[in-house]
This record gives C-alpha cells, sequence and structure tokens, in this order.
C-alpha cells in the first residue's frame, strides 16, 4: 500500500507536467494572436472569411481532403517548401487565428495548399466558363505552338541576327524558316500575365496546362480538378467528387457555372454539368487559402534580395514582396 502512493503522484505529475508543456504554455504564447495591422489601421491579415468560404472548409474536412494535403508551409531549415514554391514564408500561428478547425493535414500525398489561392490568375485575366466554344485564351496559354498560331499578326521573336523584314511576319515566312521558330523546349517570351499565370512552374504539379481547360488555379479550373482529376493529371491518384456536381438539360442557354470538360467526361448533347452549392463553397475555400501576406515577426524568403545596395540606396521599402 505504501508504494501505490508515490506511483499515483509519479503518473499524476507526468501527465500534469505534460498538459502544462503541451496545452497551457503554448496558449499563453500564442492563443491570444490578434490580426497583424500597419500603423494607419488599414492593411490588416489575416481577416475573418465569408460564410461560403467557412462552410467550403467544412466540406474540405468532410471530405477527407487533409489527409492527403497539407496547409503549412515549412521553414527553410525544416524541408523544401519554399523551395517548391508553395509559399514566400512559413507559416506562423498568426495565419491560424479565424480558422477553427486548423486543418494543417495529416501527409503529403499532394501538394500543400495553404498557398493555393495565392497562384490564381487574375481575376480579370480569367475568362469566364461560359460557353462551349474554343477557348482561345487557354488554348493559347496551353502550348507556345498555339501562342505562336494566336499571335500570328505580330512579329515573331528575332532569335537570329539577320533582321525582321515585313516578309518575314507571314506564316509561309515563318514556316520556310525553322530555325527562327520557337520550338517546345524554346517558347516565344511574352508578357501577357494570362501566359504566365498558365506557365509551367516549379509549384505546379503538371508540367503544362492541358488545351481547352480553364486557367490553372482558377475556380473553374478546381471544378474541373475536383470533377475529373486525370483529366488534367493522368497519373492523379486524387478520388474524383461527381457527387458534388450534378447533371442537368440545358434549357434556354448554357450556364455560366457550367464545367468546360472535354473527351469522355464532356455531358451529352444539350446536357451540362453544374457544381452544387457545396463545390462552390469548397472552391472558395480553396481560393481563399492565402499565406502570401508578410508578416513582421517571420522572414520571408525574398527579404535577402531586398538588402542589395540598389535596394538600400531607396528611402523606403518599395511595397509588400512579391507573390
Amino acid at each position: 500500500m505504501k508504494g501505490l502512493a508515490p506511483l499515483f503522484l509519479g503518473i499524476f505529475g507526468t501527465f500534469a507536467f505534460s498538459w502544462v508543456g503541451l496545452t497551457v504554455i503554448p496558449n499563453w504564447q500564442i492563443g491570444h494572436l490578434n490580426p497583424q495591422s500597419d500603423e494607419e489601421g488599414t492593411d490588416i491579415y489575416p481577416l475573418p472569411q465569408s460564410g461560403m468560404v467557412t462552410r467550403g472548409a467544412r466540406v474540405y474536412a468532410a471530405n477527407g481532403c487533409n489527409y492527403c494535403h497539407s496547409e503549412q508551409v515549412r521553414a527553410e531549415y525544416a524541408g523544401a517548401d519554399i523551395e517548391r514554391k508553395w509559399g514566400d514564408r512559413r507559416s506562423a500561428p498568426r495565419d491560424y487565428i479565424f480558422e477553427r478547425p486548423v486543418l494543417l493535414g495529416k501527409m503529403r500525398m499532394g501538394q500543400d495548399l495553404a498557398n493555393i489561392g495565392a497562384r490564381a490568375p487574375k481575376e480579370e485575366e480569367s475568362p469566364s466558363p461560359t460557353g462551349g466554344a474554343s477557348p482561345a485564351p487557354q488554348g493559347a496559354a496551353a502550348s507556345p505552338g498555339a501562342v505562336a498560331s494566336a499571335k500570328g499578326a505580330s512579329p515573331p521573336p528575332a532569335i537570329s541576327p539577320s533582321p525582321v523584314t515585313a516578309a518575314a511576319t507571314s506564316p509561309g515566312a515563318i514556316a520556310s524558316k525553322p530555325p527562327t521558330s520557337p520550338g517546345p523546349a524554346s517558347p516565344p517570351p511574352s508578357k501577357s500575365p494570362a501566359a504566365a499565370a498558365a506557365a509551367p512552374s516549379p509549384s505546379a504539379p503538371w508540367p503544362e496546362q492541358t488545351a481547352g481547360l480553364p486557367p490553372m488555379y482558377s475556380a473553374a479550373w478546381h471544378h474541373v480538378h475536383l470533377y475529373s482529376p486525370r483529366s488534367i493529371n493522368l497519373d492523379s491518384n486524387m478520388p474524383s467528387y461527381r457527387f458534388l456536381y450534378q447533371t442537368r438539360r440545358i434549357s434556354d442557354a448554357r450556364s455560366s457555372d457550367a464545367l468546360q470538360l472535354t473527351g469522355s467526361d464532356a455531358p451529352p448533347e444539350g446536357w451540362e454539368i453544374v457544381p452544387t452549392y457545396d463545390a462552390k463553397c469548397l472552391v472558395a475555400y480553396m481560393m481563399a487559402l492565402n499565406q502570401s501576406h508578410p508578416l513582421k515577426d517571420v522572414r520571408s524568403a525574398g527579404a535577402p534580395a531586398a538588402a542589395s545596395p540598389a535596394a538600400s540606396a531607396s528611402p523606403a521599402p518599395g511595397g509588400q514582396p512579391a507573390k
């Protein structure tokens, strides 16, 4: 009987110290964080999300998305997340103060989604998902050949020392000069934001954009990816979430929310596939995942570049680090 009291006290003390160290102290340190703001109180981060985003987080968790995707960019010393362009800085506790629960993830069978919303093309650059006609912006951004054909009226890039003449701008002249035509390994330089948004990057798990699909990481692209993952990546092991979409007959005109599907995934003539409200909320949640805002207590990956002599000569920082 004398040995039971010390045993009980030892077990109780072990659990008590563990609870204090893992729960009480972290909650005391980071449990009362507030959003960060500038001196004027205008640039506030993070902000509470809308009702659709909150419902989308529930749909995300209910379908087990957090078992294959994480939402936490690790520091440079702990992994290669920043090198993969999954974020410009590591995730911090302040990024999650409005999330209940915090969906940090279980494993990474897919890429990290902490900044998936930051990779979306600009809203004005994203074509509308309406209509069944051939999407010229998507096709132009999909392949270098399509870009060259879509810009047939403009002079081709001069990659030879000979000057570009007026005759060289004609399609026949371009076809007669194979060395001057850009091949697949050397796409023509383009400053278009739409082409830059759809261009392959180290963060993209797919080598290039498939022709006929919406711009990569746009809302319409997410719907196609959820409905038919293997239409974007043939090697994808992601399950299809077709139960979040409904097939209906086109009454008067094609819906603006109808999915841009090709091949065997396309619905029969006179029918369309549209997202349900849960699918719209899920995409809204993923589009809201954005931790690219710089934090004062976290160093961004681009911070050392700002310490160059040219940057130090300026009286003040030029703005936020690029996303």
